[in-house]
């Protein structure tokens, strides 16, 4: 019996950790072997990609996606994780909301490719542990800085009597909204907390496609979404139809390419994904990283 896999592209709810919706789809669908890409906080929502089957061996290739989010900033305060639920360690009563013009130049500063450092209550791992683990034992925790890219921060609203400003934002890999939230607000001389997060989008996942919990209940296996559905972010490969099976086998595409390719791609004969291949310029040949296919 062929095992069931591919992608869920799951709504997760306030409320819940990544972890909880893992748990929910393996017992909705009544498989063990399942993963997520990308954790949401327990307070944030949006889409969370999931991995079921054989498919969870392809969970980190979706981990390189670009991400878009909507972000509600709180001026005036700040905490020991960047966001609403971290304990105060800062608070500026007589804050007052800077204009929507300084708010755009300041912002306008962040866009392309910045320098941040994750929060110290992230899943980030320092010498092998959870930098959170760490700070919740109070060890003294030193996250090297990181290099993200901010593609779009487009102020959407403000409210001077809340203190608070909606953003949206198109981002790479590895940004943590939090960080980008308190980071802002050292640049507007004002301590800012995350109070409230919406993933849009994880690569080809989006909100509009999201399916929640119950939903997924009610459709079964038939919410599953197919790899080649989901990787578009990575160059396609086309694997001559003699080579498909070798390649399933371990073996490299045995052809001289003229010209050079990415160094990671996703492989196909005819309409067949096949896995995840790495191309060697030296060689000039691709070779198997990660292979999808059962048989051929």
């Amino acid at each position: 019996m062929i095992e069931a896999s591919g992608f869920l592209n799951i709504l997760k709810p306030p409320g819940m950790s990544s972890h909880d919706v893992v748990s929910a789809v393996r017992r909705t669908l009544h498989i063990k072997r399942v993963g997520h890409a990308g954790t949401l906080d327990p307070a944030a929502a949006g889409v969370l990609p999931v991995a079921v089957g054989r498919a969870a061996r392809l969970i980190e290739y979706l981990a390189m996606s670009d991400k878009s989010y909507r972000a509600e900033v709180l001026l005036g305060l700040a905490t020991d994780s960047g966001d609403a639920m971290g304990s105060l360690t800062e608070r500026m009563p007589d804050a007052r909301m800077p204009s929507e013009s300084r708010l755009k130049e300041v912002l306008a500063g962040f866009l392309g490719s910045i320098e941040q450092r994750p929060p110290k209550h992230s899943a980030i791992k320092i010498h092998g542990r959870k930098a959170c683990d760490m700070a919740r034992q109070d060890m003294e925790v030193e996250i090297p800085l990181r290099q993200v890219e901010i593609h779009r921060l487009e102020l959407l609203a403000s409210n001077g009597e809340e203190r608070k400003f909606l953003l949206d934002v198109d981002c790479s890999k590895g940004t943590y909204i939090r960080s980008l939230c308190m980071d802002i607000g050292k640049a507007l001389g004002i301590p800012a907390v995350l109070s409230f997060l919406l993933r849009r989008r994880v690569g080809d996942f989006t909100l509009s496609g999201a399916c929640t919990l119950e939903e997924l209940a009610e459709k079964g296996m038939e919410a599953l979404l197919s790899p080649e559905q989901c990787l578009s972010h990575i160059s396609r490969y086309e694997l001559p139809e003699h080579r498909a099976k070798p390649f399933c086998n371990g073996l490299p595409t045995g052809e001289q390419r003229k010209e050079d390719l990415p160094s990671l791609l996703r492989v196909y004969s005819g309409e067949q994904f096949l896995g995840m291949g790495r191309y060697d310029a030296l060689e000039k040949a691709v070779y198997p990283v990660k292979v999808y296919r059962e048989s051929i």
